[in-house]
């Protein structure tokens, strides 16, 4: 064996952008565009799994259904499992790009969901007519210029429009309810709405399998008890590193995390490492008075002292 031999390494795809044609001199995310990136991801390790991290508003949804066609046939292709990790945004051609994943994870902050269709546009029939131009359009075929935005509204439009919009909603939603089978728990009129929701929230309603906060919990929990048991069986080193890592595994003003700097500190002063005791039940001392808990702040100015007369 190399003496510096690797691990396996799970290729990481990045998905960042607008999909679609975002502006002509910066093109958005497309099949083409990422068709390379993909063949690699999914040839480039014997590793049974693709880690994918989408960061998108949405865009086209033709873009958004041929990219995800070739996420899931290339995994299929190559047997591979395909996890998906939400940034800052997965909302609808991005949540679309987010369902081809076989587990999606977000951020506690992230935004998932806009599972609908939107068209926008402006009418400038009253401004032309303020500056005193004329329009001349000449067509063959009588709808050619459907939502003409320098023509009066046509209530037919609106009526066209719309029904290629639900049939469009119709295959996202279908989409959805395939890949998120037996997880999604809320209403279809909720789900499908077109709203958009936080991390935590989408967890909740099943469009994502778990959140950073979550996740972070359930390792400070494993920690935390993997460090109690160091404690019981005296073994005060092991105890200050477990509970220093559940500790920062917890989120800030989870009044846990603060007990837990508090204990971590009292294990390293036993240790005799009083400066980095200091420095952790300081920490402490500090969480407790931003979380206005008279309690813990006096636990951690009692510790601070003790390791002070160490």
């Amino acid at each position: 064996m190399w003496p510096f031999s690797r691990g396996m390494i799970v290729p990481v795809l990045r998905m960042n952008g607008p999909i679609g044609m975002a502006t002509p001199l910066r093109p958005g995310l497309s099949l083409g565009a990422v068709a390379g990136a993909l063949e690699k991801a999914f040839q480039l390790s014997k590793v049974p799994s693709v880690a994918v991290l989408i960061n998108s508003p949405g865009g086209s949804p033709v873009q958004s259904s041929l990219i995800f066609k070739r996420i899931r046939q290339l995994a299929d292709e190559h047997e591979k499992k395909v996890y998906v990790f939400c940034e800052d945004v997965a909302a609808s051609g991005g949540y679309y790009l987010a369902i081809a994943g076989d587990e999606i994870y977000a951020d506690t902050s992230s935004i998932i969901g806009s599972i609908g269709v939107i068209s926008q546009s402006f009418g400038f029939v009253e401004a032309i007519k303020k500056i005193g131009v004329e329009r001349r359009v000449y067509t063959a075929g009588e709808n050619k210029s459907t939502l003409d935005p320098f023509l009066p509204e046509n209530p037919d439009d609106v009526v066209r429009i719309k029904a290629i919009q639900r049939d469009i909603h119709d295959v996202f939603i279908g989409l959805v309810k395939e890949r998120r089978a037996g997880k999604l728990k809320g209403p279809d009129q909720e789900l499908f709405s077109g709203a958009f929701w936080s991390g935590p929230k989408a967890a909740e309603l099943g469009l994502i399998d778990d959140h950073a906060r979550a996740i972070g919990v359930r390792a400070a929990d494993r920690l935390e008890r993997a460090g109690r048991r160091a404690a019981a069986r005296g073994d005060v080193v092991a105890t200050s590193s477990l509970l220093r890592r559940a500790a920062a595994c917890r989120p800030v003003g989870d009044p846990r995390r603060t007990r837990l700097w508090i204990d971590a500190g009292d294990a390293l002063s036993q240790a005799g490492e009083f400066a980095a005791a200091d420095d952790v039940l300081r920490t402490a001392r500090q969480e407790a008075e931003d979380l206005f808990d008279p309690l813990l702040g006096r636990a951690a100015s009692r510790s601070v002292q003790e390791v002070s007369r160490g």
